[in-house]
């Protein structure tokens, strides 16, 4: 089992309070973790271990080492594919933001799967002896911005920063027809389609909240371009979302059955992204897809 070892410094705003508040507090350990970093005195202060209580000061480096039983998932397993380059948005030691290309999917569902974004990501990092670890996934047919961790320590901080919407992510999509109210809160439940294992509905089987804000940019005759951000994380949450009121996404073939658009035009454009340990906020943006301008050229010929 792989040991994780890491140092990092005290930023200066965190100056003055206990390890255990820095760890828990600030940094967003899990308990489990610091657990294990107490009872085996594997979290030291500028080399040497120190109560949980003790007050640590600005630029102090803090030294973390895990053992691996720590984890949930200790060990990434994804088969290496280096036959596709994926565009990074974003690395430090931590992680990688990507744009994910449409028609490939987030992850694989079998054990010699590959072709998927994290069997290119292990391909990407393999010669470096570093392994993808997902947090997050995005649909096979959704482009865009992911986050994928490069060590299981961060994977439950960015869990954690994307469920209290610390992590903010936004999408952009062409709609079907012109909405009434142009922009508000979609504040509509989401569970199991009942008729169809593939799909989702609003009150479906073990419905669970989900609300998704949005707001409208750009109208044409029977088309909109929607900005939309997530404040929930339900499996196809914007495609049913939209789907619900009235306006489905063009080209999605689960939730639009007029659409004759080859590609779903869905697209996570932008990550307000915090940095584990840092914190640092940084506002990303994943380029959009050629696709999206040439449908919107080919509205413009048609009303013309």
């Amino acid at each position: 089992m792989s040991k994780y070892k890491f140092e990092r410094t005290v930023n200066a705003e965190f100056s003055g309070i206990s390890l255990r508040a820095l760890l828990s507090e600030k940094w967003l350990l899990p308990r489990k973790f610091i657990h294990f970093l107490r009872i085996r005195e594997n979290v030291k202060i500028d080399g040497k271990y120190y109560p949980m209580n003790t007050i640590v000061q600005g630029n102090q480096k803090i030294e973390l080492i895990f053992e691996g039983d720590e984890f949930r998932t200790a060990t990434s397993n994804y088969i290496v594919d280096k036959g596709r380059k994926i565009p990074i948005i974003f690395e430090n030691d931590d992680l990688l933001v990507v744009n994910k290309p449409q028609g490939i999917k987030s992850h694989p569902n079998q054990p010699y799967e590959t072709g998927t974004l994290v069997n290119y990501i292990a391909g990407y990092l393999d010669a470096r002896d570093e392994h993808p670890y997902m947090v997050h996934r995005l649909d096979m047919l959704t482009s865009g911005a992911m986050i994928v961790a490069k060590n299981p320590v961060v994977v439950p901080i960015l869990t954690r920063l994307i469920s209290t919407h610390t992590i903010k992510r936004d999408y952009l999509a062409i709609t079907e027809g012109i909405f009434d109210q142009k922009e508000g809160v979609i504040d509509l439940p989401i569970g199991k389609d009942e008729n169809d294992k593939r799909k989702r509905k609003v009150d479906g089987i073990g419905a669970l909240p989900a609300r998704t804000r949005y707001q409208v940019i750009k109208e044409f005759e029977n088309n909109s371009v929607v900005y939309l951000r997530l404040e929930t994380g339900r499996t196809h949450q914007l495609r049913v979302h939209l789907s619900a009121m009235g306006h489905p996404i063009v080209g999605d073939v689960l939730y639009n059955h007029v659409s004759e658009e080859k590609h779903m035009m869905l697209h996570g454009y932008k990550q307000k992204l915090t940095l584990p340990f840092s914190m640092r906020e940084l506002e990303l943006k994943a380029d959009i897809p050629e696709y999206f301008a040439n449908y919107e050229e080919k509205i413009r010929e048609n009303k013309n």
